[in-house]
Protein backbone atom coordinates (compact mmCIF):
# COMPACT_ATOMS: atom_id res chain seq x y z
CA UNK A 1 0.00 0.00 0.00
CA UNK A 2 1.69 3.29 -0.51
CA UNK A 3 0.12 4.79 2.42
CA UNK A 4 -1.61 3.68 5.55
CA UNK A 5 -4.73 5.67 4.55
CA UNK A 6 -5.16 2.75 1.72
CA UNK A 7 -5.52 0.13 4.85
CA UNK A 8 -9.15 0.76 5.11
CA UNK A 9 -9.67 0.02 1.33
CA UNK A 10 -8.00 -3.44 1.05
CA UNK A 11 -9.89 -5.00 4.10
CA UNK A 12 -12.02 -6.70 1.36
CA UNK A 13 -8.81 -8.28 -0.19
CA UNK A 14 -7.45 -9.39 3.47
CA UNK A 15 -10.70 -10.95 3.88
CA UNK A 16 -10.74 -12.83 0.64
CA UNK A 17 -7.33 -14.04 1.27
CA UNK A 18 -8.27 -15.62 4.20
CA UNK A 19 -11.58 -16.81 3.29
CA UNK A 20 -9.87 -18.74 0.49
CA UNK A 21 -6.59 -19.76 3.02
CA UNK A 22 -4.17 -17.95 0.98
CA UNK A 23 -1.23 -16.43 2.52
CA UNK A 24 -0.46 -13.06 1.74
CA UNK A 25 1.39 -10.75 3.44
CA UNK A 26 0.91 -6.45 3.00
CA UNK A 27 3.31 -3.38 3.75
CA UNK A 28 3.30 0.51 3.47
CA UNK A 29 5.76 1.93 1.32
CA UNK A 30 5.58 4.55 -1.18
CA UNK A 31 7.01 4.30 -4.15
CA UNK A 32 8.17 8.12 -4.69
CA UNK A 33 8.67 8.33 -1.44
CA UNK A 34 10.52 5.14 0.15
CA UNK A 35 11.63 3.68 -3.13
CA UNK A 36 14.37 2.03 -1.89
CA UNK A 37 11.77 0.03 0.96
CA UNK A 38 9.96 -1.04 -1.82
CA UNK A 39 12.71 -2.53 -3.42
CA UNK A 40 13.82 -4.41 -0.81
CA UNK A 41 10.02 -5.83 0.56
CA UNK A 42 9.96 -6.93 -3.11
CA UNK A 43 13.12 -8.85 -2.35
CA UNK A 44 11.91 -10.32 0.64
CA UNK A 45 8.52 -11.15 -0.53
CA UNK A 46 10.24 -13.06 -3.06
CA UNK A 47 12.30 -14.97 -0.56
CA UNK A 48 9.12 -15.72 0.67
CA UNK A 49 7.80 -16.85 -1.99
CA UNK A 50 4.96 -14.34 -3.21
CA UNK A 51 4.31 -15.20 -7.06
CA UNK A 52 1.61 -12.24 -7.20
CA UNK A 53 1.92 -8.71 -6.18
CA UNK A 54 -0.67 -5.98 -5.59
CA UNK A 55 0.11 -2.36 -5.81
CA UNK A 56 -2.37 0.16 -4.03
CA UNK A 57 -1.99 3.80 -4.36
CA UNK A 58 -4.03 7.08 -5.32
CA UNK A 59 -3.18 10.17 -7.21
CA UNK A 60 -0.37 9.37 -9.17
CA UNK A 61 -0.44 5.91 -8.26
CA UNK A 62 2.77 4.63 -9.49
CA UNK A 63 3.59 2.02 -6.89
CA UNK A 64 2.09 -0.75 -9.49
CA UNK A 65 3.99 -0.15 -12.29
CA UNK A 66 7.47 0.81 -10.16
CA UNK A 67 6.39 -3.03 -8.48
CA UNK A 68 6.41 -4.12 -11.86
CA UNK A 69 9.95 -3.23 -12.73
CA UNK A 70 10.93 -4.74 -9.88
CA UNK A 71 9.52 -8.40 -10.52
CA UNK A 72 8.40 -10.61 -13.63
CA UNK A 73 5.85 -12.07 -11.30
CA UNK A 74 2.35 -10.14 -12.05
CA UNK A 75 1.25 -7.07 -10.34
CA UNK A 76 -2.47 -6.77 -9.48
CA UNK A 77 -2.91 -2.60 -9.04
CA UNK A 78 -5.63 -1.06 -7.20
CA UNK A 79 -6.29 2.38 -7.76
CA UNK A 80 -7.55 4.43 -4.71
CA UNK A 81 -10.10 7.14 -4.92
CA UNK A 82 -8.12 9.56 -2.34
CA UNK A 83 -9.90 12.48 -0.95
CA UNK A 84 -12.90 12.60 -3.78
CA UNK A 85 -13.66 15.97 -3.12
CA UNK A 86 -10.44 17.62 -3.57
CA UNK A 87 -8.98 15.19 -6.67
CA UNK A 88 -10.39 13.63 -10.11
CA UNK A 89 -12.81 10.76 -8.11
CA UNK A 90 -9.53 7.96 -8.60
CA UNK A 91 -9.17 8.83 -12.19
CA UNK A 92 -6.03 10.18 -11.84
CA UNK A 93 -5.03 6.72 -10.03
CA UNK A 94 -6.56 4.70 -12.44
CA UNK A 95 -5.08 6.31 -15.49
CA UNK A 96 -1.79 6.31 -13.94
CA UNK A 97 -1.84 2.35 -12.83
CA UNK A 98 -3.59 1.38 -16.23
CA UNK A 99 -1.34 3.02 -18.81
CA UNK A 100 2.06 1.58 -18.56
CA UNK A 101 5.01 1.10 -21.21
CA UNK A 102 5.44 -1.92 -22.81
CA UNK A 103 6.92 -4.73 -21.23
CA UNK A 104 6.08 -3.94 -18.21
CA UNK A 105 1.95 -4.78 -17.54
CA UNK A 106 -0.01 -3.95 -14.12
CA UNK A 107 -3.48 -6.17 -14.38
CA UNK A 108 -5.67 -2.67 -13.42
CA UNK A 109 -8.84 -3.13 -11.11
CA UNK A 110 -11.65 -1.17 -10.79
CA UNK A 111 -11.15 1.89 -8.43
CA UNK A 112 -10.77 0.87 -5.13
CA UNK A 113 -11.64 -2.68 -6.43
CA UNK A 114 -9.74 -4.85 -3.37
CA UNK A 115 -12.18 -7.55 -4.02
CA UNK A 116 -11.27 -8.32 -7.75
CA UNK A 117 -7.66 -7.70 -6.95
CA UNK A 118 -7.97 -10.83 -4.45
CA UNK A 119 -9.71 -13.06 -6.45
CA UNK A 120 -7.95 -12.22 -9.62
CA UNK A 121 -4.66 -12.75 -7.23
CA UNK A 122 -6.16 -16.35 -6.35
CA UNK A 123 -6.70 -17.01 -10.31
CA UNK A 124 -3.44 -16.67 -11.13
CA UNK A 125 -2.48 -18.83 -8.39
CA UNK A 126 -5.03 -21.49 -8.94
CA UNK A 127 -3.56 -22.15 -12.02
CA UNK A 128 -1.42 -24.51 -10.65
CA UNK A 129 -3.33 -25.69 -7.48
CA UNK A 130 -6.15 -27.37 -8.07
CA UNK A 131 -7.50 -27.50 -4.09
CA UNK A 132 -7.49 -23.50 -5.06
CA UNK A 133 -9.38 -23.91 -8.38
CA UNK A 134 -11.96 -26.31 -6.45
CA UNK A 135 -12.45 -23.67 -3.89
CA UNK A 136 -12.79 -20.56 -6.38
CA UNK A 137 -15.23 -22.33 -8.34
CA UNK A 138 -17.18 -23.62 -5.13
CA UNK A 139 -17.35 -19.14 -4.23
CA UNK A 140 -18.54 -18.60 -7.91
CA UNK A 141 -21.02 -21.52 -7.61
CA UNK A 142 -22.40 -20.00 -4.14
CA UNK A 143 -22.74 -16.54 -6.07
CA UNK A 144 -24.76 -17.74 -8.48
CA UNK A 145 -27.37 -19.72 -5.76
CA UNK A 146 -27.53 -16.49 -4.12
CA UNK A 147 -28.55 -14.49 -7.79
CA UNK A 148 -30.85 -17.64 -8.00
CA UNK A 149 -32.55 -17.28 -4.78
CA UNK A 150 -32.72 -13.28 -4.75
CA UNK A 151 -34.71 -14.00 -7.97
CA UNK A 152 -37.37 -16.08 -6.28
CA UNK A 153 -37.46 -13.65 -3.72
CA UNK A 154 -37.94 -10.84 -5.69
CA UNK A 155 -41.12 -12.44 -7.73
CA UNK A 156 -42.55 -15.14 -4.71
CA UNK A 157 -41.96 -12.40 -1.37
CA UNK A 158 -42.21 -8.79 -3.34
CA UNK A 159 -44.51 -9.90 -5.88
CA UNK A 160 -43.00 -8.78 -8.51
CA UNK A 161 -44.22 -10.20 -12.30
CA UNK A 162 -41.99 -12.51 -14.04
Amino acid sequence: MGSGSDRETMEPAKDIFEKFDVSFAAAVASGHRTRERVEKIVEEYHSRGCRVFIGVAGMAAHLSGILASLTAYPVIGVPICSRPSQYLGGMDALLSTVQMPPGFPVGTMTIDGATNAAIFAIEILALNDPGLMQKLLSYRKKMEIKVLDDDVKLHKDYGWPK
